[in-house]
């Protein structure tokens, strides 16, 4: 849009000469109701501007006429500023999830996967991982199952603190009992199969000279979700494959003990719940209480 600024100028003579003066007038002008009448013509002007009347020093004898100059002036549009951007709240339960990830990680990581925590780290890594499953919300498999999808190293387990390999459920010991190490662990799921494998890396302490026998146990189960975050594993058998100077002999499978021979305190099934998942890591909670943290490897 442009402005319209008027200068109304009386002239008495079409001469002007250097004895001619300016009055500027900075009452508002007439605008419609408000009209100048000059030689028997209307002129309207728009209010809030002034009127400069010039005229010519006496001795002239003409009758004076009424000149209107008008100049338009370019006006910048001037626009309220945008709004401000709503807040980025899921930037910022990102930034949250990332730096609660980092402080779980750092209680664990020099635990050797629980095997050394003590009851003052079992309560930290307990109290971290509530944390950040709070700010992840509630897990949803139902709609989205694929996120299980792929191999999971395991870093933490509080069930290892009890000293033996199978946690809280029955296994050998760890220690000066048994010459066992314990290696990296690992939990491959296929979401499509159902397949779910529990694999452990051993090594086996042997006489001198003999090296330590190194081999790989891989624990299978079948998976089925129940209710939207908990997870049903049966157990099927046991494969243990010997790696490293003796990984050219043939795996050995050992089946599952049949129910009517199991203890009551191995049913062969189990069943723990994801209490937050995102793309890389991992925490479940076990029917016996134990605390878990993966990885994706």
């Amino acid at each position: 849009m442009a402005s319209l600024v008027t200068f109304a100028c009386y002239y008495p003579s079409t001469s002007i000469t250097n004895s001619s003066r300016i009055v500027c007038s900075t009452k508002p002008v007439p605008r419609k109701t408000d009209s100048v009448v000059t030689n028997k013509s209307l002129y309207a002007y728009p209010k809030r501007h002034g009127l400069c009347t010039k005229n010519v020093g006496a001795g002239h004898g003409r009758r004076g006429s009424l000149v209107i100059l008008r100049s338009t002036v370019d006006e910048v549009s001037v626009l309220d500023p945008p709004p401000p951007p709503p807040p980025d709240n899921d930037g910022r339960k990102d930034e949250l999830i990332a730096s609660l990830k980092l402080k779980l990680l750092s209680i664990v990581s020099g635990l050797n996967r629980g095997l050394a925590a003590s009851e003052d780290d079992l309560r930290k890594a307990d109290e971290a991982a509530k944390e950040l499953e709070v700010a992840g919300g509630l897990v949803d498999l139902s709609s989205d199952i694929d996120q299980l999808q792929g191999r999971w190293k395991l870093i933490y387990s509080s069930a290892f603190s009890s000293r033996t390999l199978g946690g809280s459920r029955p296994g050998p010991p760890t220690g000066r009992l048994l010459p066992i190490t314990l290696g990296q662990v690992f939990q491959r799921i296929d979401v499509v199969s159902k397949d779910f494998d529990n694999i452990v890396e051993l090594e086996l302490g042997a006489p001198w000279p003999l090296p330590p026998v190194e081999l790989t146990a891989t624990l299978a189960h079948k998976f089925e979700l129940i209710g939207s975050a908990k997870i049903k594993i049966t157990f099927d058998k046991t494969t243990v494959k010997t790696t490293g100077n003796l990984a050219q002999l043939p795996p050995l499978d050992i089946p599952r003990i049949p129910d009517a021979l199991r203890p009551p305190s191995n049913t062969g099934s189990g069943d723990f719940e994801v209490t937050f998942l995102d793309a890389d890591t991992r925490i479940t909670r076990g029917d016996r209480g134990e605390l878990r943290v993966f990885v994706l490897s």
